[in-house]
């Protein structure tokens, strides 16, 4: 996949989103208590047709990943909750590209009865990708890091929808990095976005009817940017 041909699926993937009213603009409040003129929740792909397209995405955007030597991995990982729905379905996505990839997931709370256990799926083994919507606080990335390498397989990568590109912190304090930068640098892992907050700008600047009908919305997303924006992403 060219550069141009992975703008061309980021420019696809955002459309997508705003198509799904998954991506939506306007004024919320985020958990950190700041003021985003956007907001995106991947709950919200809560059909067949939409979870279907949607781990298409996340499947191209693994294969390419793949192909161009970035990664090489063996099986995928969804940590509950949301996480169950993502790798299972981008596993189906991924077969229909000729790669079979075993998955598995967990649960909450270990099953004290039938198979036992906090797994299900297959045995976790390999180089191993976790499959999730965004990375916010980092919680879920440690605790499946932790469980990846409890049962002696080795995390490869995290797979998400969309990078904020937003550093941690509150609506008053700015923290250093961005979740994704602190779940790269502090278990060594890279990272792979479908598409980022610069994509949402550059479909805002692209001229679209689409765009243009919110044009409104553009200044806000960008100062929203420069303000809470990591560096170097």
């Amino acid at each position: 996949m060219t550069l141009e041909i992975r703008r061309e699926l980021r420019a696809e993937f955002i459309r997508f989103a705003l198509q799904a009213g998954v991506l939506r603009f306007g004024d919320f409040k985020t958990k950190a208590g700041r003021q985003s003129p956007y907001f995106f929740n991947a709950g919200l792909f809560n059909d067949g047709a939409t979870l279907g397209a949607l781990a298409e995405f996340y499947a191209r955007t693994l294969l390419d990943a793949e192909k161009h030597g970035h990664l090489t991995y063996d099986m995928l990982f969804g940590p509950a909750y949301k996480g169950i729905t993502l790798a299972s379905a981008t596993a189906v996505a991924l077969a229909r590209h000729g790669r079979n990839a075993p998955f598995a997931f967990n649960r909450k709370e270990a099953k004290d009865h039938g198979e036992g256990g906090m797994l299900v799926g297959a045995p976790l083994a390999g180089r191993v990708v976790i499959v999730d919507d965004v990375i916010s606080a980092g919680t879920s990335v440690r605790e499946s890091v932790e469980l990846i390498r409890a049962h002696g397989a080795e995390p490869a990568a995290v797979l998400i929808a969309l990078d904020r590109q937003e550093r941690g912190g509150d609506a008053q304090t700015i923290g250093p990095t961005s979740a994704v930068q602190e779940a790269e640098q502090k278990y060594g892992l890279p990272v792979f976005p479908i598409a980022a907050l610069d994509d949402v700008l550059a479909f805002l600047d692209s001229g679209s009817e689409a765009a243009s009908a919110l044009s409104e919305h553009r200044e806000r997303v960008a100062a929203y940017r420069m303000r809470y924006g990591a560096i170097g992403t």
